[in-house]
């Protein structure tokens, strides 16, 4: 694993353990808060890697709680923008090699932030037609290519559950899928993409642990509590750490 300063670890898996709890609280932004927070200390490239296995497991764990039949409806009827994101995640992640440090902060950072705010400020766009037709397409073709460079696909997707005005069963169902079937897929690019090395996967697997108690906690919080309140918070977050990326990504 990479010989970080100790100082490092207790506040990466700290953050591990907090991105777990908003996973399991709302549905996404595990990839989004890992990114955020691993950035502020470690290189984009190996920050990036640490999300790689903590995602897959959570969005097993929110699959498995959606249970098999809510995940195959949701396969059928987003088919076609689960096949878009999947094919641009495993093409765009050969690009994070190549990408300068500060563009890969800004290139994660912009939408992070845009997102975020479009949401706090009641942003609500409405989507005519269903998940197959051209706007969803083009969502996809975003979602899939910013997942490959950044690990992160969810702001584009919970923007366009959220236009289509998707059931919140259906949605949560939804997002398993995507984000279960997109993070098998970014292991495995990344993987090619020689990202997640194994030196770097166990590194990732350390943070599964305290993401994983971060998502027990989450579904009673989703349970018991008034969740959009507690999106609020979250996307407070995001705003905070996706504006700490954009300055790195212009100052250094």
């Amino acid at each position: 694993m990479p010989l970080l300063d100790p100082v490092v670890w207790a506040m990466i898996l700290p953050l591990a353990g907090f991105a777990g709890v908003v996973k399991g609280a709302v549905g996404f932004a595990m990839p989004m808060i890992l990114i955020s927070g691993l950035g502020t200390f470690l290189a984009p490239d190996l920050a990036l890697a640490g999300l790689i296995l903590p995602t897959v497991l959570s969005n097993v764990l929110q699959v498995a709680r959606a249970g098999v039949r809510a995940a195959f409806e949701a396969s059928r009827a987003f088919s076609v923008y689960i096949a878009i994101v999947l094919v641009m995640i495993a093409l765009t992640a050969q690009l994070v090699r190549f990408l300068p440090d500060a563009t890969m902060f800004l290139a994660i950072g912009i939408p992070i932030t845009l997102f975020a705010l479009t949401q706090l400020l009641g942003w609500r766009p409405k989507v005519a037609g269903g998940p197959g037709g051209r706007t969803g397409v083009a969502v996809a073709l975003f979602a899939g290519f910013l997942g490959g460079i950044s690990g992160t696909w969810g702001p584009p997707t919970v923007a366009y559950l959220t236009a289509l005005d998707t059931p919140k069963k259906i949605a949560v169902a939804v997002q398993g899928v995507v984000y279960g079937t997109g993070s098998a897929v970014l292991l495995l690019a990344h993987i090619n993409s020689g990202v997640l090395t194994a030196e770097r996967a166990g590194f990732s697997a350390l943070l599964c642990l305290p993401a994983a108690v971060g998502m027990a906690v989450g579904f009673r919080i989703q349970d018991r509590l008034d969740q959009e309140r507690f999106r609020r918070v979250t996307l407070l977050v995001l705003v905070v750490a996706g504006l700490n990326l954009v300055r790195r990504g212009l100052v250094g």
